[in-house]
């Protein structure tokens, strides 16, 4: 390929998009000075083309352009006790352990949730839907179903709606609504527009109640299917990614189900299900 008829790209995006990590990720990776663009150490702002030869850590990397790589999207149902992370120094169970594999590629995780926290985590190959998903300019919804142990009157969820300052500044829920139950066993659902750590629990310990259980069971316009249990996870569907993708604010791509992604022993894959709509609550 030519590179003069070729577009220059940040070279965090064109990694990310490789499948090393994510976008975020890969800005660390360079500023750690571990990767080169044609044998010259790299800084943040570098752009390249496909013809350009970047190593990570000494090691070269196939970079790939939009076309050569399908995106896909998984849905895991984590549950607690599982952290989010890729290696934990004292041994601990990731969420990781129980993904399919990837030839030549990794998943990347669409947010986080804390050890305590159980429900639905999207994992895909493409850093860039991943980062424009988290960040907070493309606003994604994220919906959690929350039990609390306290008194909840309508002056404290106001206050939750209006917003209340938190260490790190304004939190607030955009949707709250009560779905039953009493006493030690009060369930809410709420929604938040961002994924900063802790915020749900955070927001309604700073009304004096505690949540006893949090459950996340929407990300933007996915839902988690219930038929997913615990520790299992299912691959969406190519009309659920092409609506991801939208909301992303990018174009639709093929999905492609690689001969040599293998789901891990003792795991099955759920067959691919329909299309959920988008429900509202008002």
């Amino acid at each position: 390929m030519n590179t003069v008829t070729q577009k220059s790209e940040k070279l965090q995006k064109v990694l990310a998009r490789s499948g090393l990590g994510s976008r975020r990720e890969m800005e660390t990776l360079i500023e750690s000075g571990v990767v080169t663009v044609n044998g010259e150490t790299a800084t943040l702002g570098d752009r390249i083309t496909l013809d350009d030869r970047v190593t990570v850590k000494g090691k070269a990397v196939r970079l790939k352009s939009e076309l050569d790589m399908p995106r896909r999207v998984i849905m895991y149902n984590k549950p607690e006790g599982e952290l989010v992370t890729r290696r934990d120094p004292e041994g601990r169970r990731t969420v990781f352990d129980n993904l399919p594999r990837l030839k030549g590629e990794r998943w990347i995780a669409i947010g986080r949730l804390d050890i305590n926290t159980s429900g639905l985590l999207l994992f895909t190959n493409d850093g860039e839907l991943a980062n424009r998903l988290m960040h907070p300019s493309h606003q994604v919804e994220r919906e959690y179903a929350v039990r609390i142990m306290g008194q909840v009157d309508d002056d404290m969820l106001a206050r939750m709606r209006d917003g209340i300052m938190l260490e790190d500044g304004l939190a607030r829920f955009s949707d709250i609504q009560s779905v039953g139950g009493e006493g030690i066993n009060t369930w809410f659902h709420v929604v938040i527009m961002e994924g900063r750590n802790r915020e749900v629990r955070r927001l309604w310990e700073s009304q004096g109640v505690t949540v006893s259980r949090l459950k996340r069971v929407r990300y933007g316009n996915i839902f988690l299917d219930k038929r997913v249990k615990a520790g299992e996870w299912v691959e969406l569907t190519q009309a659920e990614v092409d609506d991801l993708s939208g909301l992303a604010g990018l174009q639709s791509k093929s999905v492609n189900f690689g001969p040599n992604d293998q789901v891990p022993s003792g795991r099955k894959q759920r067959g691919r299900r329909p299309v959920h709509a988008i429900r509202r609550r008002r």
